[in-house]
This record gives C-alpha cells, structure tokens and sequence, in this order.
C-alpha cells in the first residue's frame, strides 16, 4: 500500500471512532484532514500516524494520540472568531489544527527546541494566525483574556487563577488531578467570576512543571 493510501485510511478509520465517540463535527474533520499528521510525527513513528496512541517526540515530550487530540479540540468549541491560548505546544500539531477552525492562536511550551520546531512546520503550512513561544504557562499570558484554553499538562487542583485568562462564556480544557498519577481531563466554563465543571475522560499527563528548560 501507498504511504498516500495508507495516510487516507487511517484518517478514515479515525474519522469512524470519532464518529463512534459522537463527534460529527463537518468543519473540524476539515481541518484535521487539511494538516498533515505526518509532518508532526518523527520518521521512525510514521507507521502510528493515524494509531490510537502516544509517540515519543523531542525533549522528552509525547505526541498524544489522535482520538484524543480531537476529542478535546471538539470539546472546546472553536468559533472563527475565537482567541485560543494552548499550553503545551509539543509538536505543533493540535495549534495547526486549531488554527484552521479559529482566528488566532498563541501556544506555549517551556521547551526552546519544541517552539522553533512547531513555527517550522506552521510556516511550511502556511498558518499565520499562531504564535509560538517559549514560556511558563502555569500564569496564562498577558495577552488574555482569551475565548478558549486548552492545557495539555496536569493542574493539581482546579485553576481557578484562570477564570481572569477568560472572556465571559470562555471554555477552558484542562487535565486535573496529581501529577504521578490518574487525572481527569474537565471542560470549564466560564460564568461570572466562576467555572462550571464537566469531567470528560481519565487521563494520565505529565504535571505542569514550573519554568522554562535552559537547554533545550
């Protein structure tokens, strides 16, 4: 089979599950099919593109696996005028996506090595609505509020210092819970000075670690 052939089966059979998972969304799938998933995954790895599971990536980072990543960009919502700020950027893949369904993004990681690697890719596709910088993103980012966060990173209580990163209405996608242990990745919304709450799905994420890396 074709490296093409292959690449349209797995998305197909992604598009399935998603389906399965009653996520139907016509412009999501667009994006998603529109953004090479190849392209963010290292070549010895190429084979779990469309796999429902982690690939290791550079510093010690993941790419998360696929089903999971569209679950939780449909569970924010994403209007075309919205502000996204993404903490964890990783590989790049999630904002590129994203970029596609909203008018700008600024994501974040504490990894030098990561950044440089991601604004390659998103030049080499094109996307001029993401800003990719290194950064702590336990405090957000000046630039807010924002109308959508989504944290790829355990917070180990509710991060209610949020709630001031956020537009009234503002959708935030968090993991929550200890950090060597089982979180619960929770949808927050914005209501007044408040978040209501839904647990989505039981993950296990890295914490959410202080600062920026040195050398990397």
């Amino acid at each position: 089979m074709s490296e093409a052939s292959s690449d349209r089966e797995g998305f197909a059979a992604l598009m399935l599950r998603m389906r399965a998972r009653g996520i139907s969304s016509k412009s999501l799938f667009e994006a998603i099919e529109n953004t090479p998933r190849a392209s963010f995954v290292p070549a010895e790895f190429r084979d779990a593109v469309w796999s429902n599971r982690t690939v290791p990536i550079e510093c010690g980072e993941a790419l998360e696996a696929c089903d999971f990543q569209v679950a939780m960009i449909a569970a924010l919502d994403l209007q075309p005028d919205n502000r996204v700020l993404e903490i964890g950027t990783g590989s790049g893949y999630t904002a590129a996506v994203m970029a596609r369904l909203c008018e700008k993004i600024l994501t974040l990681d504490r990894y030098k090595t990561l950044v440089q690697q991601a604004r390659q890719r998103h030049e080499h596709l094109g996307l001029s609505n993401i800003v990719a910088r290194q950064a702590d993103g336990r405090e957000g980012a000046p630039e807010g509020p924002f109308d959508r966060i989504i944290v790829w990173a355990a917070f180990e209580e509710l991060p209610r210092k949020f709630v001031d990163q956020l537009t009234s209405g503002g959708i935030m996608v968090a993991p929550i819970g200890p950090g060597d242990g089982v979180q619960t990745m929770t949808h927050l919304t914005k209501v007044g000075s408040r978040f209501e709450k839904v647990e989505l799905e039981t993950v296990r994420l890295q914490p959410l670690a202080p600062g920026v890396a040195e050398a990397i």
